[in-house]
């Protein structure tokens, strides 16, 4: 697959976190990746932790999404710069980028300009809202102004948004989309064209399952912490013998049967309060108590390693060290050198491609 991505020229503008990590994919999808910044350089650089590397111009958050990339500097508001640029839009395949539209027009990439000039290009735009385009737009706003802070949280918590910057991760999956989707289109017609994607629209059409239950029964999701509007018990945590906890996703009466044979009491499961998914809906808080006592009873370990056998869904919580320390996510952590540092971070492609037999890759 790589040998057709590796004469893939791509120029990057854009900065922050969701187009620089379109940019980091395509890299790691073998295409080279030119990453020009303004003379300051981008603004995560300065995105640093307390503990962070103080006196260097680069941090662990800007590593996350910029490496594997020719990076340079570039002053678009020169005329040196522009013409820079210029140039290298005319080998380019595709330009990344998420300037204001006012920003777009003074910088000339606007649409009109650029299919235009480059008609080869493939121009991908991410912008924040759909229709207030030139709003600032920075992850929590979108997270609250899509619906997902108002359903994350704990029943009477303060609206919550979660702690990875999620619209910004969902929107590199879109643009992502539409420029494997524009490579292909071009690979037949050989012309290029404009394509652009939200954080917000992102956001909003990944509302999924909750959108469904407002759009068909007029019913607005609340937040109810983890638990699942639709399913019991799924997504309530308990805490073990050990200390640790574990969080269950029971999805029909049969598994649930076998987890209350699992913990000791087939009786639970012959239950007339429990007996159906409705009724343990119905009767959540009262299972809840009766699950917690026997959860208390028993060692995590052995609970999961039963489980697993039984093919029961029940995970452990891990903390990030754990998920992190995990031999099989070894080979998704790289490590490369920016400012003289020698920096990790793990890949964006988390997907293997292997040819049919006899067939010649991609």
């Amino acid at each position: 697959m790589k040998d057709f991505f590796k004469s893939i020229v791509v120029v990057e503008l854009a900065t922050v976190l969701a187009g620089p990590s379109v940019g980091m994919f395509l890299a790691e999808m073998g295409c080279k990746v030119i990453r020009f910044e303004p003379p300051q350089g981008d603004v995560t650089r300065t995105w640093k932790s307390k503990t962070e590397f103080v006196n260097k111009n680069v941090s662990a958050y800007y590593a996350s999404v910029n490496c594997g990339k020719e990076i340079r500097t570039l002053d678009l508001n020169t005329k040196e710069g522009k013409k820079e640029l210029s140039k290298a839009l005319e080998k380019a395949d595709i330009l990344l980028e998420n300037f204001r539209s006012d920003v777009q027009s003074k910088f000339e990439l606007d649409q009109e300009t650029t299919s235009e000039k480059y008609p080869h290009l493939i121009h991908a735009h991410l912008k924040g809202f759909e229709i207030a385009e030139d709003r600032v737009a920075y992850d929590v706003i979108i997270q609250a102004e899509s619906g997902f802070m108002s359903i994350n949280g704990e029943k009477n918590s303060t609206p919550l948004k979660m702690p990875v910057a999620l619209m910004d991760v969902l929107a590199a999956h879109q643009l992502k989309e539409g420029i494997l989707s524009a490579l292909l289109s071009r690979s037949k017609s050989g012309i290029g064209g404009y394509l652009e994607a939200s954080l917000e629209m992102s956001g909003i059409l990944s509302l999924v399952n909750q959108a469904s239950t407002y759009l068909n029964h007029d019913k607005t999701p609340k937040a109810i912490g983890s638990l699942h509007p639709n399913i019991a018990p799924y997504g309530e945590v308990f805490t073990c013998l050990d200390g640790e906890q574990v969080v269950l996703a029971i999805g029909s009466d049969q598994q649930f049967s076998e987890m209350c044979v699992l913990l000791g009491d087939e009786k639970i499961a012959i239950n007339s309060k429990f007996k159906s998914n409705s009724l343990r809906l119905k009767n959540r808080d009262e299972l809840g108590a009766l699950l917690k006592d026997l959860f208390l009873k028993r060692n995590s370990e052995v609970v999961l390693s039963a489980s697993r056998k039984q093919n029961i869904p029940i995970g452990a919580i891990k903390t990030i060290d754990q998920v992190l320390r995990q031999v099989h996510v070894q080979d998704f952590v790289i490590e490369n050198e920016e400012a003289g540092e020698r920096l990790k971070r793990l890949k964006s492609v988390a997907f293997t491609y292997s040819p049919s037999s006899g067939r010649a890759t991609l």
